[in-house]
């Protein structure tokens, strides 16, 4: 079970945060608008000596009617704590697999993200940031993995607008549809927030 929330990045105040750095190329293979992925992702670790590059075969998918919360519990979770944003649930199996299959699996995935990938020394979850490259500059995005949906989360002062559940800035549909092809206007709306 994968539950996450994630912020744009304003300034550069996460840096002094950074604990390990590694370069990630994510393919997919699969992609569709129900939210179902099949994932290709190589890592090169930047920041740890001798470290090797590691890969893995991700398959995502939206939690099934049963497992969703209802109406009431979500009402519930915001009557306790106003203002609290539920975290995006979805099934998640990850595989290690070779780099080398991951690399041949990479040449069949239509859809590819690049980018730099910061693990940060932040409480209350498991904080990371990517920074995005090549057609996805300058986007820059901070993710938080959770313990349950409805977990509190203290937010640092450089995440800006919480974008959990905007499909548009999944890295699947970045993938598919990366910034330099969204319009001007679309651009300055989503980087101004």
């Amino acid at each position: 079970m994968e539950i996450e929330r994630r912020f744009l990045v304003v300034g550069q105040g996460w840096r002094p945060h950074v604990r390990w750095q590694a370069r990630l190329q994510q393919g997919y293979l699969v992609s569709g608008a129900a939210g179902l992925t099949l994932r290709v992702r190589t890592s090169e670790p930047l920041t740890a000596a001798g470290a090797q590059a590691a890969a893995w075969l991700t398959l995502k998918a939206p939690l099934p009617p049963s497992r969703l919360p209802t109406p009431a519990d979500r009402a519930a979770a915001q009557a306790q704590q106003p203002g609290l944003g539920l975290a995006l649930t979805r099934l998640e199996f990850e595989y290690a697999i070779p780099t080398a299959d991951a690399q041949s699996l990479l040449e069949l995935a239509p859809h590819q993200v690049h980018k730099r990938r910061y693990g940060l020394d932040l409480a209350g979850g498991d904080w990371v940031l990517d920074v995005f490259e090549a057609g996805n500059a300058p986007l820059v995005v901070a993710e938080v993995e959770l313990e349950a949906p409805d977990q509190p989360v203290t937010l640092p002062p450089w995440c800006g607008r919480e974008i959990t559940g905007r499909h548009e800035l999944s890295n699947a549909a970045l993938a598919a549809k990366p910034l330099a092809l969204w319009s001007e206007s679309e651009r300055q709306e989503l980087l101004a927030g």
